[in-house]
């Protein structure tokens, strides 16, 4: 996104040398600010960098709460497993039943069809890890089964050990450790490649972010801590490891940090009034049923709008730093301009963003319950009652209150960067860009105009002469 069509040089201001701005077409570190205003963003940001801090060892969990394993969804005990044989067998000699198949298009039953003439699968199974390593057993798998398995192939199988022997093992899911490990190998290198240095403290920021989440976040919500206040000590403390890992202990950093809080917490403020006003529970599905059945002390409602926060803090930490890197590079392509200036400029980037931000939330929520919505549109149901049914209701909640947090935080980080550059002083108490940029202009200029009052008296004196003459 370029700024340079934004800027625009009035005819009445001087002209300086191409050299004397050559380092703002450059995108390096951000000059820094003056001793005063360093002070004001440390006033805000310290105490607020310590609640975060004391939040954290207050509500640290010390790991997850064991409980007995129900052996129900996912709450059972897993171990990998291989498929070491598999065979074709008659369907009716392991009493295996098919699932039903579709009508015909005349609207008649299917009389057979192909998928009953087929014969089944019976693959034998080894388990590799656990107590039971070695023990085998087999599983049958029907024509009309989606998944299918081959000799080698590594799977996932759950144990229950209540139940009889031949039936304490079964299949549960594939093992895809190695396209996944690929997978990610593949993005961390595209990531190191094109952002270089910068690239790699973003890992070191994701990875940061994954133990705060795995090791505060949901062990402290399983412990019975109020949702809605770990998700923000949390979130508060990937946002600042994340951004002044990635971009640097500076004044510009800290105007994102502040118009990134500033934003959470109007989502948070807009999740509870509507959540609480349309009367949203959160449970909507078996695995948060499960998890409420597990553990009766958490607060479903509060897991909806820790969600909610949770899930917005990644996409307004990217556009609250674009907006405040827009701000920067305005400034120092035009140490001149005042704030109302820099503000239209960088608020003209900015709807860009919130239009491209905005759509990609959209679309990024309705892929994910795109299932659902296939269900509904099938469904003899009008628009009215699928909308406002709860599971519906709940992600236009979760969707349009992170997008009214994210429209937010484009004029609250335009405006606090317009105004930290613009009420930053120079060395010689002259106000301008951070650092020495305004200083260099004003020599620029003055020197531009020394130059061209000695011309025109060069050109003043030789007239007269020629005169005189």
């Amino acid at each position: 996104m370029s700024c340079c069509n934004d800027l625009r040089v009035s005819p009445h201001e001087p002209h300086h040398h191409p050299a004397a701005h050559s380092h703002s077409h450059g995108h390096g570190p951000a000059a820094p600010v003056s001793r005063h205003l360093r002070k004001v963003i440390a006033a805000v940001l310290i105490p607020f960098a310590t609640a975060v801090a004391v939040g954290l060892v207050v509500l640290w969990p010390g790991g997850a709460p064991g409980h007995k394993p129900s052996g129900v969804g996912f709450d059972q005990p897993t171990e990998r497993a291989r498929v070491i044989k598999v065979v074709e067998v008659n369907c009716a000699d392991v009493h295996a039943e098919q699932g039903p198949q579709p009508p015909s298009q005349t609207g008649q039953p299917p009389a057979g069809g192909a998928a009953s003439d087929k014969p089944c699968q019976q693959a034998t199974i080894k388990v590799t890890t656990g107590e039971n390593a070695g023990r085998t057993f087999q599983t049958v798998v029907t024509p009309d089964a989606l998944r299918h398995y081959t000799t080698g192939q590594d799977v996932v199988v759950s144990y229950s050990p209540k139940a009889p022997r031949e039936l304490q093992y079964s299949v549960t899911d594939v093992d895809r450790s190695l396209p996944m490990w690929v997978l990610a190998g593949i993005f961390a290198v595209a990531v190191v490649v094109v952002g270089r240095l910068r690239g790699v403290l973003a890992l070191v920021a994701l990875a940061a972010s994954f133990v705060v989440l795995t090791l505060f976040i949901l062990p402290a919500i399983l412990q019975g801590s109020n949702p809605l206040v770990v998700a923000v000590v949390g979130g508060s403390a990937i946002m600042l490891i994340a951004l002044y890992l990635c971009h640097g202990l500076t004044a510009r950093t800290s105007v994102a940090v502040l118009g990134t809080l500033a934003s959470l917490l109007l989502i948070g403020l807009l999740g509870s009034v509507f959540i609480g006003w349309a009367l949203l529970t959160g449970n909507t599905d078996d695995t948060t049923g499960l998890v409420h059945g597990l553990y009766p002390n958490i607060e479903i409602r509060g897991l909806l709008l820790a969600g909610i926060i949770i899930g917005s803090l990644g996409v307004l930490d990217d556009v609250t730093v674009t907006q405040t890197a827009a701000v920067w590079e305005l400034k120092e392509a035009d140490p001149t301009a005042g704030r109302r200036k820099l503000y239209s400029a960088a608020m003209r980037i900015g709807r860009d963003h919130i239009a491209s931000v905005v759509n990609t939330l959209v679309l990024a929520y309705a892929g994910a319950a795109l299932p659902l919505l296939l269900l509904f549109s099938i469904a003899q149901s009008s628009v009215g009652t699928v909308t406002t049914s709860e599971v519906v209701a709940e992600e236009i909640v979760r969707t349009l209150v992170g997008s009214i947090g994210l429209v937010a935080s484009v004029p609250l980080t335009t405006l606090l960067a317009a105004l930290v550059v613009s009420a930053d002083r120079t060395s010689d108490g002259t106000r301008g860009a951070p650092g020495t940029a305004a200083s260099r202009a004003v020599s620029s200029a003055a020197g531009g105009a020394d130059a061209a009052s000695r011309g025109r008296s060069g050109r003043r004196g030789g007239h007269g002469r020629r005169r005189k003459r």
